[in-house]
């Protein structure tokens, strides 16, 4: 027998034996595997060893597989060594023609190519670091997972619980500052504090939160001395990565905050592509009255808001020059006029555009000025070209602020382009998980681009995160009227804390449950205690049954009281039973909101990288 029919004999036994269907099926099975353990490492927070470890498993177990498909086969009374070829059953094979031979060697050959190329990747993803000192030509760049990380609150360890506005906001700041490095993944605030209070988990926390490091500390502030603590844990490990405390005064603030975020950065071996951001420096006593102001403007009240403007006007008299107080008055201004009726319209935007345009007179890079603006643009002018414009630069400059994040969605919502709304508010809330108001935000604008069963997600969510939350049941229940589930929709209103949201819901849920006398009674209510507010809401109200005389008599009222629900008009999927009539359009022109017009506005997004 010569070397060649050798050969041929060989290989049409390992056909015979199934041999190569072994090779490719435990290829590309050990190749989808490999691409799943890419997925669940980061996501559940195992160790980077667990890529080389199944790699490994993988590779020593090919040559087991061969062997025992060798030696074995499956037969309807279970596995028995594989019994030996019948007479011509081999000849039969290699004399058969080339089209009936190759396809088993090149199946082989694929699945052996996939499970060489899922290991090559994991190898890469699991790496360590390139030493840019020992390959001048490569960067040290840490993986996505790994140049992540969440900022807990810092707790308040003055004596004067007053003081824990302080904590807060040095925790605040610091989280600011470390979200300005494109290259770190950082959770914002509103998730990061949702564990103020609590005994903390570090792993669970992180790994909710999906990151892999965790920031915590303390300060306590004495008079004009601070001393701040600072930690960072890897949570995959739990183990502490660096410590370390500062006992200054008051006026060393900014630099401590500097030195954190610069250990952090060293720590975490994030190779920066630019400089690294630091706190610009002011007066300290401004600043603490700055921060207070911030804490207080949160609680969203008559008393907080007028509280929060005395401290940033005494923040100014010491430091007129300060951009920050600037912008936090202009957005009091905005939220006392637009949200609580606490000025008039004329008066309180007002203010606020004078605000915000002295922010920027004293810094013209000061990018959340640009995104009040851009408010004032939208909700009282009605000029969205300028909002965009503003808007457009306030992303420019400080493109992963979640603030200016969530401005943007609105803006491109407002312009009907819902698929960018939508992808803002999924990145949102990538970045703040446990944010009951992110995952309403994201709920509200899955409903107006239709995607109801993704809306009512959502919008269980965020109840299940806040389930007081206001408005939040509200959109919860319009989502399932329009579902066509009107009990539930009427049960989610009903739970509804805002009473203006409440009797919105309510007069819709009742009318699409036919019952008329509630519905009327309801909606009367609502005209009479909320007419000027709450003119564009009952038209939608009035659009929705149907009534479209009446609804465009509510729309005119809604333009004379400049209500600023008008700027979302275009996407409010309850005005859907008016749009056939010959009224619509021309009112939409009238308001400078048809898609004609918004098609013409320049507004162009891109989400962080």
């Amino acid at each position: 027998m010569t070397d060649t029919q050798g050969y041929q004999r060989f290989f049409a036994e390992l056909k015979r034996r199934r041999v190569f269907r072994v090779m490719a099926v435990y290829g590309i099975v050990g190749f989808v595997l490999l691409q799943l353990v890419d997925l669940a490492v980061p996501a559940l927070l195992l160790p980077e060893w667990t890529y080389r470890l199944v790699a490994l498993f993988l590779l020593l177990g090919f040559p087991v597989a061969i062997v025992l498909a060798w030696a074995l086969e499956m037969t309807p009374e279970g596995v028995r060594r594989t019994v030996e070829a019948a007479p011509g059953e081999l000849t039969e094979i290699i004399s058969a023609p080339a089209s009936q031979r190759w396809p088993a060697g090149v199946l082989a050959l694929v699945g052996m190519m996939a499970l060489l190329a899922g290991t090559w990747y994991v190898g890469r993803q699991s790496a360590p670091a390139v030493d840019a000192d020992s390959v001048a030509s490569a960067d040290a760049v840490a993986g996505p997972m790994s140049a992540s990380i969440a900022v807990l609150p810092f707790v308040n360890m003055s004596s004067d619980p007053e003081q824990e506005y302080f904590s807060d906001g040095i925790s605040e700041e610091l989280l600011n500052l470390l979200a300005k490095i494109p290259e770190l993944q950082v959770t914002s605030r509103s998730s990061a504090f949702a564990y103020k209070g609590e005994k903390i988990d570090i792993p669970v926390v992180a790994r909710e939160l999906n990151v892999a490091h965790i920031l915590e500390g303390s300060v306590r502030k004495s008079g004009d001395r601070v001393r701040v603590t600072a930690q960072l844990i890897d949570a995959r490990s739990d183990t502490h990565m660096w410590s370390d405390a500062w006992d200054r005064t008051l006026d060393d603030i900014f630099a401590i905050q500097d030195e954190i975020a610069a250990d952090v950065v060293e720590q975490l071996k994030v190779t920066l592509l630019g400089e690294a951001p630091t706190v610009e420096a002011t007066d300290p006593e401004a600043y603490a009255l700055v921060l207070q102001a911030r804490q207080l403007s949160r609680q969203a009240t008559a008393e907080g808001y007028e509280q929060s403007n005395a401290l940033y006007e005494q923040a100014l008299a010491i430091e007129p020059q300060y951009a920050a107080a600037w912008t936090g008055l202009s957005n009091n201004y905005a939220d006392q006029a637009g949200f609580l009726g606490l000025l008039t319209f004329d008066e309180g935007y007002r203010l606020a555009r004078e605000a915000a345009n002295q922010a920027l007179a004293i810094d013209p890079e000061y990018a959340p000025a640009y995104a009040a603006l851009g408010r004032i643009s939208s909700n009282y002018d009605n000029d969205l070209a300028a909002a965009a414009r503003h808007i457009g630069r306030a992303l420019e400059l400080d493109p992963t602020n979640p603030d200016i994040l969530r401005s943007a969605a609105s803006m491109s919502e407002d312009l009907g382009r819902l698929d960018e709304a939508v992808a803002l508010a999924e990145y949102v809330v990538a970045h703040d998980p446990v944010s009951a108001d992110a995952h309403g935000t994201l709920g509200y604008y899955y409903f107006r681009a239709g995607r109801l069963d993704a809306a009512i997600a959502s919008y269980r969510t965020a109840l299940s995160l806040s389930p007081g939350q206001s408005w939040t049941n509200y959109g919860f229940g319009v989502a399932l009227l329009l579902k066509g589930e009107p009990e539930e929709a009427l049960q989610a209103m009903q739970q509804e804390p805002s009473e203006e949201w409440r009797l919105i819901g309510l007069t819709m849920a009742y009318h699409a449950l036919g019952q008329a006398k509630e519905a009327d009674t309801v909606l009367a209510e609502l005209i009479g205690e909320y007419e000027q507010q709450w003119a564009y809401n009952i038209a939608y109200v009035l659009a929705s049954r149907g009534e479209a005389d009446r609804a465009f008599e509510w729309l005119d009222k809604a333009v004379q009281y400049n209500d600023p629900g008008l700027t979302e008009i275009s996407t409010e999927r309850l005005f859907a039973n008016i749009h056939d009539d010959p009224r619509w359009l021309p009112f939409l022109e009238s308001i400078g909101k048809s898609p004609e017009q918004l098609a013409a506005i320049e507004f162009e997004v891109r989400l962080p990288q």
